[in-house]
């Protein structure tokens, strides 16, 4: 059962829990099945890869893993982690849904 995830794509998150705490990074990937985002530069692992076009000598990689949504918090312009609030508006008859930083009170 997927839940629905204030977290999105290219968001600025920082690791609020963990072996990576503190670090902030890009969101590359969410996984809402999963409940995890692959955050860039964060909870990096080796990983033995065989050649392929990719990786044409192969060897051992660093990757990023997953890390659970729940270890992140957003983070807002001024570099703050923050919680998020939702506000609904209808304009013209179409409904838009904000996500608005607890901390500042501005628009991610």
């Amino acid at each position: 059962m997927a839940k629905k995830m204030n977290i999105k794509k290219g968001d600025t998150v920082k690791v609020i829990a963990g072996n990576q705490k503190g670090q902030v990074g890009r969101v590359l990937q969410v996984s809402p099945t999963k409940m995890t985002v692959l955050v860039e530069g964060v909870n990096m692992r080796s990983k033995a890869m065989r050649p392929s076009q990719r990786y044409p000598n192969g060897g051992i990689v660093k990757i990023e893993a997953p890390v659970h949504y729940s270890n992140v918090m957003l983070v807002d312009k001024q570099g703050n982690a923050t919680r998020i609030r939702r506000e609904r508006a209808t304009v013209n008859g179409k409904t838009t849904v904000k996500r608005i930083a607890v901390t500042t009170g501005e628009e991610l």
